[in-house]
């Protein structure tokens, strides 16, 4: 199943589980109802904002909306397919879904030279743990910004709007995981 099946199936379920039409669920989400209906659909190839919308509207981690149940007592994630922001330059490759249990959720980042993400914030209380393992980037959290190069990392409160940007010259790549504070 690819990946845009999967978050197509998770919204609708999502949005059925907490007894939301399209018009509630798109005051929700900021999203419009027609994109809701598209998403759902599996119609439109969703960007990552828009899925950040959909997620915090509906108060349940980014994952919830890619992940393919697993009853499994060791997983294999394959690289697949990413999710494009900036035209392409700003790459996400889920790693591994929330868990209600642990409480995170995982990405792999590719950011191509001279690109960016604006992100919104996340759910009361996360946190985010960014690993650089190429590259030159800067994290703005807030109005702070942070330049962050091979080898560093960064801890930060991601319940404000924050902004990933490549800074360097080639591809940066980022391990980035997302906490859920209880």
């Amino acid at each position: 199943m690819d990946v845009n099946n999967i978050i197509a199936h998770n919204a609708k379920a999502i949005r059925e589980q907490r007894r939301l039409t399209l018009d509630a669920a798109a005051e929700a989400t900021g999203v419009s109802r027609s994109m809701l209906a598209q998403i759902e659909k599996g119609d439109v190839n969703p960007t990552i904002s828009v899925l950040w919308k959909i997620a915090n509207g509906y108060k349940v981690s980014f994952t919830a909306l890619m992940e393919q149940p697993q009853e499994v007592s060791a997983a294999v994630l394959h690289s697949g397919e990413p999710l494009a922001e900036d035209g392409g330059r700003y790459l996400n490759y889920p790693a591994f879904a929330f868990d209600e249990t642990k409480g995170f959720e995982t990405y792999r980042i590719v950011i191509k030279e001279g690109g960016s993400l604006q992100a919104q914030a996340h759910l009361t209380g996360a946190e985010e743990y960014i690993t650089v393992f190429r590259g030159s980037v800067k994290i703005t959290v807030g109005n702070e910004a942070y330049s962050l190069s091979t080898g560093d990392s960064i801890r930060f409160k991601a319940d404000v709007p924050h902004a990933y940007a490549n800074t360097g010259v080639g591809e940066a790549q980022l391990a980035m995981l997302i906490y859920y504070n209880r």
